[in-house]
Protein backbone atom coordinates (compact mmCIF):
# COMPACT_ATOMS: atom_id res chain seq x y z
CA UNK A 1 0.00 0.00 0.00
CA UNK A 2 1.10 3.47 -0.73
CA UNK A 3 1.52 6.04 2.03
CA UNK A 4 -1.32 8.15 0.61
CA UNK A 5 -3.73 5.19 0.95
CA UNK A 6 -2.73 4.66 4.58
CA UNK A 7 -3.19 8.36 5.32
CA UNK A 8 -6.60 8.34 3.57
CA UNK A 9 -7.78 5.31 5.60
CA UNK A 10 -6.65 6.93 8.86
CA UNK A 11 -8.44 10.17 7.93
CA UNK A 12 -11.66 8.25 7.14
CA UNK A 13 -11.46 6.40 10.46
CA UNK A 14 -10.90 9.64 12.39
CA UNK A 15 -13.79 11.28 10.54
CA UNK A 16 -16.07 8.36 11.40
CA UNK A 17 -15.09 8.53 15.06
CA UNK A 18 -15.71 12.29 15.14
CA UNK A 19 -19.13 11.80 13.53
CA UNK A 20 -20.16 9.17 16.08
CA UNK A 21 -19.00 11.31 19.00
CA UNK A 22 -20.76 14.45 17.74
CA UNK A 23 -24.02 12.57 17.12
CA UNK A 24 -24.30 11.93 20.85
CA UNK A 25 -24.85 15.68 21.37
CA UNK A 26 -27.61 15.85 18.74
CA UNK A 27 -30.42 14.70 20.96
CA UNK A 28 -34.05 15.70 20.63
CA UNK A 29 -35.87 17.55 23.37
CA UNK A 30 -37.36 15.44 26.11
CA UNK A 31 -39.87 15.95 28.91
CA UNK A 32 -39.45 15.62 32.67
CA UNK A 33 -41.39 12.34 32.58
CA UNK A 34 -39.13 10.77 29.95
CA UNK A 35 -36.02 12.09 31.70
CA UNK A 36 -37.04 10.50 35.00
CA UNK A 37 -37.79 7.17 33.31
CA UNK A 38 -34.53 7.04 31.36
CA UNK A 39 -32.21 8.36 34.06
CA UNK A 40 -29.92 9.57 31.27
CA UNK A 41 -28.76 13.07 30.45
CA UNK A 42 -31.63 14.92 28.74
CA UNK A 43 -32.43 18.24 27.12
CA UNK A 44 -35.74 19.74 28.17
CA UNK A 45 -37.30 22.84 26.66
CA UNK A 46 -39.90 24.81 28.55
CA UNK A 47 -40.99 28.09 30.03
CA UNK A 48 -40.21 29.70 33.35
CA UNK A 49 -42.98 29.32 35.92
CA UNK A 50 -43.80 32.87 36.95
CA UNK A 51 -45.90 31.74 39.94
CA UNK A 52 -43.06 29.90 41.69
CA UNK A 53 -39.99 31.39 43.39
CA UNK A 54 -36.60 31.88 41.78
CA UNK A 55 -33.90 31.17 44.34
CA UNK A 56 -30.56 32.93 43.98
CA UNK A 57 -28.52 34.64 46.70
CA UNK A 58 -25.06 35.55 45.35
CA UNK A 59 -23.83 36.68 48.77
CA UNK A 60 -24.68 33.34 50.38
CA UNK A 61 -23.72 31.02 47.50
CA UNK A 62 -23.10 32.48 44.02
CA UNK A 63 -23.10 28.99 42.45
CA UNK A 64 -26.55 27.90 43.60
CA UNK A 65 -29.49 28.90 41.44
CA UNK A 66 -32.91 27.25 41.23
CA UNK A 67 -36.19 27.91 39.49
CA UNK A 68 -39.30 26.09 38.29
CA UNK A 69 -39.70 25.09 34.65
CA UNK A 70 -42.84 23.97 32.84
CA UNK A 71 -41.96 21.51 30.06
CA UNK A 72 -43.80 21.07 26.75
CA UNK A 73 -46.20 18.53 28.27
CA UNK A 74 -47.19 20.95 31.06
CA UNK A 75 -45.27 19.24 33.89
CA UNK A 76 -43.59 21.61 36.36
CA UNK A 77 -40.35 20.69 38.14
CA UNK A 78 -37.70 22.46 40.16
CA UNK A 79 -34.44 22.95 38.24
CA UNK A 80 -31.20 23.31 40.16
CA UNK A 81 -28.12 24.81 38.50
CA UNK A 82 -24.78 24.91 40.32
CA UNK A 83 -23.69 28.02 38.47
CA UNK A 84 -24.54 31.72 38.72
CA UNK A 85 -27.91 32.93 37.48
CA UNK A 86 -27.79 33.71 33.74
CA UNK A 87 -28.13 37.34 32.72
CA UNK A 88 -31.65 38.48 31.71
CA UNK A 89 -33.04 35.15 32.94
CA UNK A 90 -36.51 36.50 33.74
CA UNK A 91 -36.89 37.96 30.23
CA UNK A 92 -36.43 34.61 28.46
CA UNK A 93 -39.19 33.28 26.21
CA UNK A 94 -37.97 29.69 26.35
CA UNK A 95 -35.41 27.86 28.44
CA UNK A 96 -33.48 24.74 27.44
CA UNK A 97 -31.94 22.80 30.33
CA UNK A 98 -29.49 19.93 29.94
CA UNK A 99 -28.98 17.53 32.84
CA UNK A 100 -30.49 14.62 34.78
CA UNK A 101 -33.31 14.01 37.22
CA UNK A 102 -32.21 13.67 40.85
CA UNK A 103 -33.47 11.24 43.46
CA UNK A 104 -35.50 14.05 45.05
CA UNK A 105 -37.45 14.53 41.76
CA UNK A 106 -35.65 17.79 40.97
CA UNK A 107 -33.81 18.32 37.69
CA UNK A 108 -30.06 18.88 38.15
CA UNK A 109 -29.00 21.05 35.22
CA UNK A 110 -25.46 21.16 33.93
CA UNK A 111 -26.30 23.76 31.29
CA UNK A 112 -29.04 26.36 30.74
CA UNK A 113 -29.68 28.08 27.41
CA UNK A 114 -32.07 31.02 27.11
CA UNK A 115 -34.11 32.16 24.16
CA UNK A 116 -34.66 35.83 24.85
CA UNK A 117 -37.09 38.08 23.02
CA UNK A 118 -35.62 39.54 19.89
CA UNK A 119 -34.63 43.17 20.04
CA UNK A 120 -35.87 43.40 16.46
CA UNK A 121 -39.38 42.11 17.26
CA UNK A 122 -40.92 45.60 17.51
CA UNK A 123 -39.34 46.59 14.19
CA UNK A 124 -40.65 43.40 12.56
CA UNK A 125 -44.19 44.07 13.81
CA UNK A 126 -44.03 47.65 12.52
CA UNK A 127 -42.92 46.45 9.06
CA UNK A 128 -45.73 43.89 8.92
CA UNK A 129 -48.25 46.58 9.85
CA UNK A 130 -46.97 48.79 7.00
CA UNK A 131 -47.26 45.92 4.52
CA UNK A 132 -50.84 45.09 5.47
Amino acid sequence: MKKIHIVAIIMLLLGGIALVMSSQNLSTYSTFELASKSGAKSKIVGQLSLTDPISYDPEKDPNNFSFYLIDQSGVKKKVILNEPKPRDFERSEQIVVTGKMSNQHDFLASEVLLKCPSKYKDEELALRAQEG
